[in-house]
């Protein structure tokens, strides 16, 4: 089946998708992982404006408006560093903090939604995450009752009260593995997923938004300039990702010298541990050696 080749959508946040002509794309992304009609009205000053021997810092603010009319700042990130659940946590912290002037009331605190694009996965245990988008959110509640916590809020003594809930206050935040993704298209997100992955879009692509990033993101259509930063852009993540992979090998070798140790102090025998760790027989008669038994 033929498919366009593109940009990568994590170069793509950084540099095409800045200029607001093109923010209908991040709309269109966000509408569909959102399920509702998001509006971008501009981008925060954030690490994706950091040059190029900062690259591996790629995060997107966007400040937004929902369905509802709610300012929303959405964070969209592109990382691999480790530690990954607490930089969010750090990220939404930051975001929440800074939506607020010193001395204004606490109700001005925006909703602030957190997106993560992987092209890793990280730690995750690969036997018990089979999915490959997983959302979550603060929700308050009853301890015996199991319903949730529901507020009644005056926005002003002439509007009416509205209702709130602890998730409509608190962070999301959705993280999409696109290593993950088994090419399998049911609705339009996974459009955008299949992109995410591959960069390219298939000709048998559908959803409005997805054609309309194949139009925006196509490579042959940038200028020779830009298609040199691109191609820079490639070659240095592609030295990245050998020295993670080579990291990721040497860490998993560190572990397995760990179990030795531990196999060696409860006294099992040479030869089963070797088996079961893979290590030489002899790089376990040093590690004994070492351990002094």
């Amino acid at each position: 089946m033929s498919a366009k080749k593109l940009v990568r959508f994590d170069w793509a946040m950084k540099y095409i998708l800045r200029n607001k002509a093109n923010f209908d794309v991040l709309e269109a992304f966000l509408s569909n992982l959102l399920k509702e009609e998001i509006k971008v009205i501009f981008i925060l000053e954030s690490e994706s404006n950091q040059e190029a021997e900062n690259r591996k810092f790629n995060r997107v603010d966007l400040k937004c408006e929902d369905s509802q009319g709610r300012q929303i700042i959405i964070e969209i990130q592109n990382q691999r560093e480790s530690d990954y659940l607490q930089r969010l946590l750090w990220g939404t912290s930051k975001a929440v903090v800074e939506s607020i002037d010193l001395g204004n009331k606490y109700s001005g605190v925006v909703k602030v939604i957190s997106i993560s694009i992987l092209y890793h996965t990280m730690r995750i245990d690969e036997k018990e995450n089979t999915d490959f988008i997983y959302y979550g959110t603060t929700e308050l509640i009853g301890l015996h009752t199991k319903k949730p916590l529901v507020l009644h809020e005056a926005i002003s003594k002439r509007d009416k009260v509205s209702v709130v809930t602890s998730k409509d206050v608190f962070p999301e935040y959705y993280m999409i593995y696109a290593e993950k993704f088994q090419d399998v298209i049911n609705e339009d997100i996974d459009e955008w997923v299949y992109f995410f992955k591959h960069g390219e879009i298939r000709a048998d692509f559908k959803s409005p938004g997805i054609l309309l990033a194949a139009k925006k993101l196509d490579y042959l259509m940038m200028s020779e300039e830009e298609r040199r930063a691109y191609d820079g852009y490639l070659a240095y993540l592609g030295q990245e990702l050998g020295i993670l992979d080579t990291a990721k090998a040497e860490g998993k070798e560190e572990g397995m010298i760990e179990v030795a140790k531990e196999m060696l102090i409860r006294k099992m025998d040479t030869k089963t541990i070797s088996d079961i760790t893979k290590l030489p027989f002899e790089a376990i008669q040093k590690l004994e050696e070492e351990l002094g038994l």
